[in-house]
């Protein structure tokens, strides 16, 4: 069973995006849906992110699309002196009082990344967003107006109508479907089979968001995959 989406594999998941036209009375290709895949796999984004971007946010003469994204970080605190704890404190650092109960305070970060996009990609962005029928209209500029349960199923059933079947987590065995984070996954993954240099893997960091190198280089041993599965072939009987 394969670990991720090969590229001609989201070609096929886009193609599959349908939805029902009303005047047609059958399901038909959705260009708010294509989108949708699209930007999840070409600009390796969380659905968080894909579904906050709004008109504003893309720079057509650039070829640029600037995302953000909110983390909500928890704060530990003594209820005696409000002094900072880690999470496996016994004993207040600021007044030695043993702590019974820490104090939880909620924290929001908003982080901005500006990303490249392909042109094909602005062609069709630029088709939705100026069509006269167009869902931005009514959405307040939000490109898409739906949440992320309706955007996983939109993935799920494109991935049904394509008959692309389960992958398996390469670092826990579990099976798992085609969701929209799988094709954050294959966009990592391509990258890395393209470009595995110290420059690449920092680019790729960057991509993706990672506060942290190590949460990158794990696409490494994902793409890693391919020397197994060469080296099964090599020797079977």
């Amino acid at each position: 069973m394969k670990a991720y989406l090969e590229p001609q594999e989201v070609d096929l998941l886009e193609a599959n995006a349908l939805g029902y036209d009303a005047r047609a009375r059958r399901q038909e290709p959705c260009l708010m849906y294509q989108l949708l895949i699209r930007l999840l796999f070409r600009l390796g984004a969380r659905i968080s992110e894909v579904l906050g971007i709004g008109v504003d946010d893309i720079d057509f003469q650039n070829r640029r699309i600037t995302i953000e994204r909110l983390k909500v970080r928890i704060k530990l605190t003594c209820a005696d002196c409000g002094t900072r704890l880690s999470r496996t404190a016994r004993f207040c650092p600021g007044c030695g009082a043993v702590v019974e109960k820490a104090v939880k305070e909620a924290a929001e970060h908003r982080r901005q990344r500006t990303l490249p996009i392909d042109e094909k990609t602005l062609e069709m962005l630029w088709e939705y967003i100026n069509h006269p029928e167009s869902p931005v209209r009514a959405n307040g500029k939000r490109l898409f107006s739906m949440s992320r349960g309706q955007a996983w199923r939109i993935v799920k059933e494109a991935a049904e109508r394509a008959r692309l079947g389960s992958l398996v987590n390469p670092e826990t065995g579990e099976v798992r479907g085609i969701s929209p984070h799988r094709l954050r996954d294959a966009h990592a993954v391509r990258a890395v089979k393209i470009d595995d240099s110290g420059d690449g893997m920092r680019l790729l960091q960057e991509m993706l968001g990672h506060e942290s190198i190590e949460t990158t280089m794990r696409y490494r041993k994902v793409a890693g995959q391919e020397l197994e599965e060469w080296y099964d072939r090599l020797w079977k009987e």
